[in-house]
């Protein structure tokens, strides 16, 4: 058993790297609290073959691995946090969805502009009354001539104020076999985007809004029955989610380990105390407890998809590791790190928000418990008999 980098992974780990120290890591304060979408950085990402790393080249892609795809979130971000978002939603979420069930005809007509960095994909799932639940959404459509007819609504969306195309998350029919999925783009009658809100951690989305939309046939993703191909798109997801988190946890290990070693209390530098140096002697144990499960998970992609289990395991794994490490972080670094001064805070707050998004932490323990018993727990009170 090797727990080593391949040389090919190590090659192009050490690629990404020094592209992201080279062209990111100067501005990535400026660009963490900036409120607009970064599309010149999306755009030299997209020129340096940093989006659609594992999609086929025939679909514009890379032809690389999901490995691949991780090493490139982690690198960029630990050189620029908010640019790994960008990787994130080059690769995983909505669009990978999108290439695995896309028609040819879908794919020449949105993936150019989605890999080149000129245009990004929003996903609409949650509901006001359909979170984590997600089998209970009400968004509704119903074919209409050369048409569907989509009435309901959408909120926390990622992307969704920049966004020029929508995956929605619609019902077709009743039951679970009757969710399926809807390409909406910007624009399309009767669907409106409402004014932008604000996350905790400053990441903006806005609630959308579909009053009688009339989208073409032709933007018909997944029919009926399509929902469990769409959720199981999500032990993809996951990696990208756990890799972002993991990658901000040991951004902030940096940082706080440079500042402790430079910063002087009492005459002597911060690491000279015990207290501090078991700090960091558990944050270290975190990261790489964390970062081996990660990679278990994405080499499991290797020749296909990872297992739901190994994905909850990671994604829970690196969640908390990233948010315990930032967190601890913060504190070493005192007022300094939880000024803005710093992109420690930043660090703090965006691993927060992921504990939450892309299945909550609740929601994992629940499936890993499914796959220590094999057998499924429902979540819902038992039916009279």
């Amino acid at each position: 058993m090797d727990f080593q980098l391949s040389e090919e992974h190590q090659a192009f780990a050490d690629s990404v790297r020094r592209l992201a120290q080279d062209h990111l890591a100067a501005d990535a304060l400026q660009r963490a609290h900036s409120d607009e979408y970064p599309w010149e950085t999306a755009q030299l990402l997209a020129k340096h073959g940093l989006l659609g790393i594992a999609f086929d080249p025939e679909d514009g892609g890379q032809g690389g691995s999901l490995m691949h795809s991780v090493l490139a979130i982690q690198e960029v971000a630990l050189a620029c946090p908010k640019s790994g978002d960008i990787v994130q939603a080059g690769n995983f979420g909505p669009i990978r969805t999108f290439v695995e069930y896309a028609t040819p005809e879908q794919k020449a007509r949105y993936l150019p502009d989605l890999l080149a960095g000129r245009k990004v994909i929003a996903l609409g799932m949650s509901e006001p009354d359909a979170g984590s639940a997600a089998t209970d959404l009400k968004t509704s459509a119903r074919l209409e001539g050369e048409h569907y007819i989509v009435n309901g609504s959408k909120v926390f969306s990622t992307n969704s104020t920049d966004a020029e195309v929508y995956l929605i998350y619609v019902r077709f029919g009743p039951g679970i076999n009757g969710i399926g999925s809807l390409l909406i783009d910007r624009g399309t009658p009767g669907f409106q985007i409402g004014q932008p809100s604000s996350f905790m951690n400053g990441e903006h989305w806005s609630q959308l809004y579909f009053d009688n939309c009339r989208v073409p046939a032709q933007n018909l993703l997944l029919g009926e029955g399509g929902f469990k191909k769409q959720i199981a798109g999500f032990n993809v997801e996951r990696l990208g989610n756990a890799s972002r988190s993991l990658a901000l946890g040991r951004y902030a290990f940096n940082q706080a380990r440079e500042h402790a070693l430079v910063r002087k209390q009492f005459g002597r530098a911060l690491c000279e105390f015990q207290g501090v140096q078991w700090k960091f002697a558990e944050m270290a144990l975190k990261l790489e407890q964390a970062q081996l499960m990660l990679y278990k998970a994405a080499l499991e992609g290797e020749h296909g998809l990872p297992s739901a289990h190994s994905t909850a395991l990671a994604k829970l794994a690196c969640n908390q590791a990233g948010w315990e490490v930032a967190n601890e972080a913060l504190q070493v670094m005192g007022a300094m790190g939880f000024s803005q001064e710093a992109l420690v805070e930043y660090c703090v707050r965006r691993i927060r928000g992921w504990m939450i998004a892309g299945g909550s932490i609740e929601m994992l323990k629940n499936r890993i418990a499914e796959g220590v018993f094999e057998r499924s727990f429902s979540q819902r009170p038992a039916k009279p008999a």
